[in-house]
């Protein structure tokens, strides 16, 4: 059995996290460099806590021209990537189901949440394939088979077809060495997060404990009582990337607390 340095085992790789500027996506850029990678972060924004170490590109990769600013400054500027994490995720559609929302409301979910990551694949997949070594790993939700219908629906199937092509592009890449991964968190307690919860307790007139009590009702209840830590989920996406994962591809990962009720 071979021995792995679980301290530096990412030592000599390059690896890619979008989203990486700010909640779990940053945690697992973080996690990823403690690892020994070299690890590049995108966003749109600057990170407010800027880390040398962490090298910044930014993109709005809604965009077509976005990702292809970051696969090219990517590949020239480190000649391949390693490690891809498709972190980024976003919803903004109003409150109110299916009748209030617009073609730019699916539109720009999709953009965002399906087709960014097709992008960066399409645009790294080729150099991993030629070199035989590589991995992808596409961060869904468990709304994409636990929809919130009133609130989120189409980051809810935007998600579902990114799990979806995730299992098609495994079976089409692991052949040529490339291992695809999805992991599907459900709720995780980011900064984002608390000021959400905060807001709403202002609002309602209660606390912060009362509001988190009322969203994870809304979920249908989290079991293990509490939502997942950003690092919780950076380090599961740690392991998974690593060689101690090797044998591992075409497979989707929950990482909720027990939230969805089915097997």
């Amino acid at each position: 059995m071979e021995q792995f340095n679980f301290d530096n085992e990412l030592s000599g790789k390059i690896a890619l996290v979008t989203g990486g500027t700010k909640g779990a996506g940053r945690a697992i850029a973080e996690r990823l460099l403690q690892a020994g990678a070299t690890v590049i972060i995108t966003a749109r924004n600057a990170p407010e806590e800027e880390n040398e170490k962490l090298h910044f590109i930014s993109a709005d990769l809604s965009k077509a021209d976005g990702s292809q600013k970051v696969v090219s400054e990517v590949l020239s500027a480190y000649g391949r990537l390693d490690i891809l994490v498709n972190n980024l995720g976003s919803s903004s559609t109003p409150a109110g189901g299916f009748a209030v929302l617009s073609d730019e409301d699916w539109e720009s979910t999709l953009q965002a949440n399906l087709l960014a990551p097709v992008r960066l694949d399409r645009g790294f997949l080729p150099q991993m394939v030629d070199r035989k070594s590589g991995v992808i790993i596409h961060i869904a939700s468990i709304q994409g088979i636990l929809p919130l219908y009133d609130s989120t629906l189409p980051y809810a199937a935007a998600k579902a077809a990114l799990r979806n092509y995730s299992k098609s592009l495994s079976n089409g890449v692991a052949s040529s060495g490339v291992r695809v991964l999805t992991v599907s968190p459900g709720w995780i307690n980011t900064t984002a997060s608390e000021a959400w919860l905060g807001e709403i307790a202002r609002n309602a007139n209660s606390t912060v404990q009362e509001a988190q009590q009322g969203v994870m009702d809304a979920l249908g209840g989290i079991p293990f009582g509490r939502p997942a830590q950003p690092e919780e989920v950076a380090e599961f996406v740690g392991f998974l990337v690593s060689p101690r994962a090797s044998y591992l591809t075409g497979t989707e990962y929950v990482i909720d607390g027990g939230t969805v009720p089915t097997i």
